[in-house]
C-alpha cells in the first residue's frame, strides 16, 4: 500500500477514527479535548499501580502529574506539537467514555516518513480488545491520511499485555534496546517492534475484522 502524499501543514490531525465493536464495547479514537480533564485524571489516579511501572520516569509525584490540574498543560502541549506536525495525539473512548490514549510521536517526514506509537488503556478494559482496536485505527490512519510509511513501538519484555497487542496486530520484533529508557526509576531494556505499509496492504483494521477480533457496529 503506497501512502498518499500528506496534505496541509499537519496532515492526519485532527481526526476522529472508528468505530469498532469489541468485547468491551464500541471503540473510537479522537483528538484530546480540554474537558477530558476529569475523566482522564480519575482513570490515571485510580490505575496508578497498573500504569506507573510501564511509564517513563518523570519529576513530581504521580498525583501532581495526573491530577485534574495537570491535564490542561498536557492538552496544550499535545495540541501545539500536533499543529507543528510532530505528533498525532488521540484519546480512546469506549461507548463514548474515555478509556485511554494513543500517541504517535517523533513524526519525521522526508525520506524516512516514520514515527513511534505509544498507548495505554484503563485497567477495566485490558484484555477486551480495546487496545488492539485503537492502535489498528491509528496505524491505518498514519499509513493513509497522515502519509507515513513506518510505525515503531518499544515495549519492556515484562509487559506481556502490551506485547500481546502488538503481536495480535502483526508488528514484527526487530531487536532489543539495552537500557533504552528510564522507567519506574531505572534504565530498562525494551523490545523494538515495527510495521510498514507493505506489511499490511489492506490495513490493520481489516486484519482484526478477518480474525474475528472486531466488527463494524450496525
Amino acid at each position: 500500500m503506497e501512502a498518499p502524499s500528506p496534505q496541509g501543514r499537519h496532515p492526519g490531525w485532527p481526526a476522529k477514527l472508528g468505530p469498532l465493536q469489541v468485547k468491551a464495547g464500541v471503540v473510537a479514537v479522537r483528538g484530546p479535548r480540554l474537558f477530558d480533564a476529569s475523566a482522564w485524571s480519575r482513570i490515571r489516579l485510580r490505575d496508578r499501580e497498573h500504569l506507573e511501572r510501564w511509564e517513563p520516569t518523570a519529576p513530581g509525584t504521580w498525583e501532581d502529574r495526573n491530577g485534574t490540574l495537570a491535564w490542561p498543560g498536557q492538552w496544550s502541549s499535545l495540541r501545539a506539537l500536533a499543529r507543528r506536525g510532530m505528533t498525532l495525539p488521540f484519546v480512546i473512548t469506549v461507548d463514548d467514555q474515555l478509556a485511554g490514549q494513543v500517541t504517535v510521536g517523533n513524526v519525521i517526514r522526508g525520506s524516512l516518513c516514520s514515527a513511534w506509537v505509544g498507548y495505554w488503556v484503563a485497567s477495566h478494559v485490558i484484555g477486551s480488545g480495546v487496545a488492539p482496536a485503537a492502535v489498528a485505527l491509528v496505524v491505518d490512519h498514519c499509513f493513509t491520511l497522515a502519509g507515513l510509511h513506518r510505525i515503531e513501538a518499544t515495549v519492556r519484555p515484562e509487559n506481556t499485555a502490551s506485547l500481546r497487542v502488538l503481536e495480535k496486530l502483526g508488528f514484527r520484533q526487530e531487536g532489543l534496546f539495552k537500557r533504552y529508557l528510564d522507567v519506574a526509576g531505572d534504565w530498562r531494556d525494551h523490545f523494538c517492534f515495527a510495521i510498514t505499509t507493505e506489511d499490511v496492504p489492506d490495513g490493520l483494521v481489516s486484519r482484526l475484522l478477518a480474525n474475528g477480533r472486531a466488527t463494524i457496529p450496525q
